[in-house]
């Protein structure tokens, strides 16, 4: 199984790669958000712990994500790996992903990074916000404020995986295609070593 964490600060391009990524690969996608609505609007236990704490505007709990995890994992056990979207964000996130799946018996297999220059993210920001209708898109100030705000979060993650020497860099800006192209040579050298 592959277990891969895409990285990037906004405007990285996360989006477009997973999900070119997902088609090439057999990944399953596991974004905590779509976790999340699935299991509210499903109305399992999990979901109603959930919805309990986002009621009174508290963010979800590890736990209640990390038992959404599970169960997605549990659901699909033929999946040929997974690619992690939106979680971990804290080194506490990572550590128990990292004890979830060491009791499934997987683990994470890489974190690819995607590293665009700061300049470069602002520019795809602002010029999304003129076509996406999204509010943190539209002003540079919260564009600044965003990236920033993913590096101090992110930062000790990234430091968390390369003590396992799971964390690589990937060039971020050029053609959605040569960076894919760098990604995907990542992930052929991962199966390379699993088959």
């Amino acid at each position: 199984m592959v277990n891969l964490i895409l990285f990037g600060p906004p405007g990285s391009g996360k989006g477009t790669q997973s999900a070119k990524i997902i088609e090439k690969y057999g990944l399953l996608h596991l974004s905590t958000g779509d976790l999340l609505r699935y299991e509210i609007g499903n109305k399992t236990p999990l979901g109603l712990e959930a919805q309990k704490f986002m009621d009174q505007g508290l963010l979800v709990p590890d736990e209640v994500v990390i038992g959404m995890i599970s169960s997605k994992l549990d659901a699909n056990p033929e999946a040929r790996g997974f690619i992690f979207d939106g979680f971990p964000r804290t080194t506490a996130q990572a550590e128990a992903l990292d004890k979830l799946l060491s009791l499934k018996k997987t683990a994470i297999s890489v974190v690819l990074s995607l590293e665009v220059p700061e300049e470069e993210l602002i520019k795809r920001l602002l010029n999304r916000g003129l076509t996406s209708g999204r509010s943190d898109d539209a002003s540079e100030d919260v564009v600044k404020a965003r990236i920033v705000e993913y590096h101090n979060k992110t930062a000790p993650v990234a430091d968390h995986y390369a003590k396992f020497g799971k964390f690589k860099k990937i060039k971020g800006d050029g053609t959605v295609e040569e960076i894919f192209d760098l990604l995907s040579k990542e992930i052929d050298e991962l199966l390379g070593e699993k088959v």
